[in-house]
């Protein structure tokens, strides 16, 4: 897989096959202990070092959607990559677990532009369908699938807004 770096591709530089690798991300033990509290889901797997122990997994796993929240914040938003285009996420498609992440695990993501097509009803967006796979620091697949995000053919402006106005001397 080719992993391209640049920051902010603009729609022009989009193509089917353009393939992005994210920096890494360990996951901490506050990191579980925060997401249970966000969520409110303490399940014993995850916040049980003695229930864990005893599970298929022998010890504590984080929460599949905080891998997969993680994964997010590490593609775009981390890397600043579609900064120019991104307008908003529309979905995700056949998303799998199909591993444990476990705490200190460093997990990336490696993801690739799968589809590219013009919206139907935004002569000035377009659809962009991303290969996604999550991996440990071992290279290990432990979630898979695709996201769908709405792109902009020209330039946003907030892209220009955000950088200010020049110091005052």
């Amino acid at each position: 897989m080719g992993n391209e770096r640049k920051c902010g591709y603009a729609y022009a530089d989009l193509r089917v096959g353009l393939a992005f690798r994210s920096p890494g991300r360990t996951i901490t033990e506050a990191d579980i202990v925060a997401f249970a509290g966000l969520t409110g889901d303490y399940s014993e797997l995850h916040t049980s070092e003695v229930y864990a122990k005893a599970s298929p997994f022998g010890r504590r796993v984080a929460h599949g959607m905080l891998g997969l929240a993680y994964a997010h914040g590490l593609m775009w938003p981390r890397t600043g990559e579609l900064r120019e285009t991104a307008v908003a996420f529309l979905g995700i498609e056949d998303w799998k677990f199909v591993g444990p992440i476990f705490v200190g695990d460093t997990i990336f993501v490696s993801y690739r532009i799968a589809e590219l097509r013009d919206s139907k009803s935004r002569p000035t967006q377009a659809i962009a369908t991303f290969d996604v796979e999550v991996e440990n620091q071992d290279g290990k697949v432990v979630q898979r699938g695709r996201k769908v995000l709405l792109v902009s053919k020209v330039p946003l402006g907030g892209v220009e807004a955000s950088k200010g106005s020049a110091p005052r001397a």
